[in-house]
């Protein structure tokens, strides 16, 4: 099912969403496209690197990030910008820019480590030397909190080709059961030209987004029974 639109308007320009959206394709563009197979070997993030049990071109300290911004293919790239402009927008407009950019690094994080978890927990050796990377993760975080702060928006999708309108909770839950069922099925990771899905980083990004909303409108709601003024957001 493919996300055409929520229906809803950010009350701001999401400056922090369109410029990680920017900066994803300049990665893609200008440092991918020109050396795909090598960029994709340099840039991405190796689960055996976090135990030692392999060297990877970057220290994992380093390359989970870069990881972030990096794509196998247009397919892939596209798939992942789709949805960060659909749900991202009204996240950061709810979270402020610096909340929601610090929420989206973090996100990305939590992803790659619950991926990285699971890799070398129940995977083979050779499953720890797959490189990944992606936007997926960061964004599933992204998708977790739009679950929690608009379940009620209605998301324009095209099933087969019809386009319907489904509620939030009901897009976003059966997305997250596909990752959830699906991850039970290999431990892999998405690489150039094709290959897997990194499932847990999804279910991983997804759990933390649910979670760092809850925290956020807990939070929110006890500063207004106190009768706090709500703080600005930058």
């Amino acid at each position: 099912m493919l996300p055409l639109s929520d229906g809803i308007r950010a009350l701001r320009f999401p400056i922090v969403n369109v410029t990680i959206i920017i900066a994803n394709f300049c990665v893609w563009i200008f440092y991918e496209l020109p050396h795909l197979n090598s960029a994709v070997y340099h840039a991405s993030f190796y689960a055996c690197t976090v135990t030692g049990a392999c060297h990877g071109p970057e220290p994992w300290e380093l390359s989970w990030f870069t990881a972030m911004f990096m794509h196998g293919s247009w397919d892939h790239i596209l798939g992942n910008m789709l949805f960060l402009a659909i749900f991202g927008k009204n996240v950061e407009d709810t979270f402020g820019h610096l909340r929601y950019f610090v929420f989206y690094v973090v996100g990305g994080f939590v992803a790659t480590m619950a991926q990285a978890a699971v890799t070398l927990a129940a995977g083979s050796a050779a499953s720890g030397r797959v490189p990944n990377l992606g936007a997926s993760g960061a964004i599933a975080a992204v998708l977790g909190a739009y679950f929690v702060l608009y379940p009620n928006s209605r998301v324009l999708t095209l099933v087969l080709v019809f386009p319907v309108r489904i509620p939030a909770w009901i897009y976003l839950g059966l997305w997250f059961l596909y990752q959830l069922i699906e991850g039970n099925f290999g431990l892999t990771s998405a690489h150039a030209n094709g290959g897997g899905v990194a499932f847990f980083a999804h279910v991983g990004g997804f759990l933390f987004g649910v979670l760092m909303a809850r925290v956020f409108l807990n939070a929110r709601e006890r500063s207004l029974a106190r009768g706090d003024p709500l703080p600005v957001r930058f």
